[in-house]
């Protein structure tokens, strides 16, 4: 009897311990099933405009690197072993977001002046957990025109805020502004020297609204600044002649801007051709009564 007794008791102890480890792989499996996200996290800075931070995530799903759409996600600025939160941005449809840091004062840096940020995601039911670091320092870059000798120069000088001391060697582009695509001008990376400074020749004959060019100077994707751009207006550029018919009648207008004859003539025809048919059906019932 006592051994049927410690038989049941290890086969009640065998079952439990069965479904404990079922239960516990269940769980498991599920959270391993969990697709990974990487987090990709570049700064700006424009110059009298925003910085800010561009957030891109995405995840390798059956061998496919897709866009993670519609996930939250967390900004916070890290001070050695404190953490300031600073907001919050959801991906859009492409798996990409614009963090704008609005009040950049108050971010704290480190003592080499470095600012690190920490970009979050919880995690949900089909996505685990990932995180961001982005670390940065504080660039300004002053820019102006200058003439000598009748050239145009763009004079552009690299500094660090924090130290209040210039930047060399390092690359920075200096470009006109376009709809489309921006027109290099100069060498496509121009060094700062021992002052900091870059001086690049503007071509004559660039054409511009009313004569206007927009200049920037930007040094792009930098390991400590990251992207800085400093945009200006010089009038240099020859003026653009207005060829556009937008407020003209002519035959490819809107119907509110149709050209007039094309209003008036097919009107004449239409009513003299009803006059010259009325006029016909007229005489006709005049002869009829004759």
């Amino acid at each position: 009897m006592n051994n049927s007794k410690k038989i049941n008791y290890l086969f009640l102890i065998f079952i439990s311990a069965a479904l404990f480890s079922a239960t516990f792989n269940k769980i498991y499996s599920q959270d391993d099933e969990k697709h990974k996200i990487r987090l990709k996290a570049d700064y700006f800075k424009e110059m009298d405009g925003d910085n800010y931070i561009k957030i891109g995530a995405i995840s390798k799903i059956d061998k496919e690197t897709i866009s993670v759409s519609g996930i939250d996600l967390t900004v916070e600025n890290e001070y050695y072993d404190d953490t300031i939160e600073l907001g919050s941005l959801k991906t859009n449809m492409d798996g990409e977001g614009k963090f704008v840091i609005k009040e950049f004062n108050k971010l704290k840096a480190d003592s080499n002046n470095v600012y690190n940020i920490n970009i979050s995601f919880k995690g949900n039911d089909k996505y685990s957990r990932a995180s961001k670091s982005l670390s940065f320092k504080d660039a300004i870059i002053k820019a102006n025109l200058i003439t000598k000798d009748s050239i145009n120069y763009v004079n552009a000088t690299l500094i660090d805020k924090a130290t209040d001391s210039i930047i060399e060697r390092e690359s920075l582009v200096v470009q006109v502004k376009r709809l489309f695509r921006p027109l290099i001008i100069g060498e496509p990376l121009n060094y700062t020297d021992a002052t900091g400074s870059i001086m690049v020749p503007v071509e004559d004959g660039i054409p511009g609204v009313n004569g206007i060019l927009t200049l920037e100077v930007i040094l792009k994707d930098n390991d400590d600044y990251g992207t800085v751009k400093k945009s200006f207006d010089a009038a240099i550029g020859v003026p653009i002649k207005d060829e556009s018919t937008f407020d003209e009648r002519t035959m490819w207008s809107p119907r509110n801007k149709t050209p007039y004859f094309l209003l008036i003539v097919p009107n004449i025809l239409t009513f003299g051709m009803w006059g010259i048919i009325f006029f016909l059906i007229f005489s006709l019932y005049k002869i009829s009564k004759a």
